[in-house]
């Protein structure tokens, strides 16, 4: 997308200011519990009554469970954690919409069309050409799940298969998806012309 695109031409030669990109932390609390219950149905249960097992087995059976849980955590965590981020771009490309709408220097630089209409990958473009720090987020995997889900789901809800593949390659093929209904060239805003802040809403 990006090796074949032009700079929209902004009027002037002012810089803009955008409203800040708010970054907020991913809610957490009760996710441990429905990702213990994924693994329950996942794993069978654990009879420690069981003469037929020994110890090693029960052990292993143990850390069979143990190990299921952490994988699980661990994406689960990452899916999260883009999906906030996503979700945080999205709000802060509604409140450059109108921006862009009240100003008219601004105003049908962007397309008009139903939200969330790929022309706004204009903004995410602009996010990957200021070189926002986002961490250990992957910007295009971000919006992807955003894409994916208006909420995010409960661990519980999602088998253990199409979280690890959530991770990998649904959400990229999602935003590939949206960017792939842009026609050629693909227009961006001039990086140089436009300023904004990162702000985290939470602490380190």
């Amino acid at each position: 997308m990006t090796e074949n695109r032009i700079f929209v031409d902004v009027p002037g030669s002012r810089t803009h200011e955008l409203p800040p990109l708010l970054l907020g932390k991913p809610i957490v609390r009760n996710r441990l519990h429905d990702i213990w219950e994924m693994v329950e149905e996942a794993v069978l249960p654990i009879d420690e009554r069981a003469e037929s097992d020994s110890i090693v087995v029960r052990e292993a059976k143990v850390k069979e469970k143990a190990d299921l849980t952490l994988n699980l955590a661990t994406a689960y965590s990452a899916f999260l954690t883009h999906w906030t981020f996503g979700d945080n771009v999205f709000e802060w490309i509604r409140q450059c919409e109108t921006e862009f709408g009240n100003r008219m220097e601004l105003r049908g630089l962007i397309q008009t069309n139903v939200w969330p209409h790929a022309g706004r990958a204009i903004f995410v473009t602009l996010l990957n050409d200021k070189a926002v720090d986002t961490g250990d987020v992957e910007l295009e995997k971000a919006v992807g799940m955003r894409l994916t889900f208006r909420r995010p789901p409960r661990p519980k809800n999602l088998s253990k298969e199409f979280l690890m593949s959530l991770n990998n390659t649904v959400a990229l093929t999602a935003y590939q998806t949206w960017t792939g209904m842009l026609n050629s060239p693909v227009s961006s805003l001039p990086p140089n012309r436009f300023h904004f802040e990162v702000l985290k809403t939470f602490l380190e």
